[in-house]
C-alpha cells in the first residue's frame, strides 16, 4: 500500500496536498510584494511627472509645450502600472489568470505608444524614410489596439452569453 493511500485512510492528508498548500502561500506572498512595489513605483512615477508639471508651469508657456509629452507619457505609464497592480490583486485573490485586464494594459500601451509618436512626429517630418517608418509604426501600433479592443469585446460578450445560458438551464 502506498503512503498516500496509507494518510487516506488515517485521515491525514498527503505530502503533495501540504506542498500545494506551501507553494500557494508562497505564490500569495510574493504577488503581494509584487503589489506593493508596483504600487511604489507608481507612486514615484506620478510624483516625478507632478514635480515636472510644476517645473514647466513655472518655466510659463514655453516649458508646458517641451514637457507635455514626456509628462503625458509618465502619467499613462502610471494608469498602465495600476492597470498591472490591479491584475496582481485579481490574481491574489483568485489564484486565477484573468486575460482581460492584460488585453487592458495593451490597449493603453498603444495608446500611449501612439500619443508619443504624433506629439514628437514634427521632428522627423523632415526626413521621408524616418517619416515612413513612423507611419508604419503608427498604422500597426492602430491595427494592435483595434484588435486588442476586439478581443476585450469578444471576452466581455462571450462571458455575458455563457451567464445567459447557465441562467437559461437553472430554470
Amino acid at each position: 500500500m502506498s503512503d498516500d493511500k496509507r494518510s487516506e485512510g488515517s485521515g491525514q492528508q498527503p505530502w503533495t496536498s501540504h506542498a500545494a498548500k506551501l507553494l500557494s502561500t508562497f505564490e500569495s506572498v510574493l504577488l503581494a510584494l509584487i503589489g506593493v512595489a508596483l504600487v511604489l513605483v507608481a507612486v514615484v512615477l506620478l510624483y516625478s511627472s507632478i514635480y515636472d508639471l510644476s517645473e514647466a508651469v513655472r518655466q510659463g508657456p514655453l516649458g508646458i509645450e517641451i514637457k507635455a509629452v514626456d509628462i503625458l507619457n509618465t502619467v499613462l505609464l502610471v494608469m498602465m502600472t495600476m492597470e498591472i497592480v490591479y491584475t496582481v490583486a485579481i490574481s491574489l485573490r483568485s489564484h486565477t489568470l484573468d486575460a482581460e485586464p492584460f488585453l487592458i494594459i495593451g490597449v493603453i500601451a498603444g495608446i500611449r505608444r501612439m500619443l508619443v509618436i504624433t506629439a514628437t512626429s514634427t521632428n522627423v517630418e523632415a526626413q521621408p524614410g524616418q517619416f515612413r517608418n513612423t507611419l508604419v509604426e503608427l498604422g500597426l501600433l492602430a491595427a494592435t489596439v483595434v484588435a486588442l479592443a476586439v478581443a476585450i469585446w469578444i471576452l466581455r460578450y462571450s462571458a455575458h452569453k455563457y451567464l445567459r445560458a447557465r441562467e437559461v438551464e437553472s430554470e
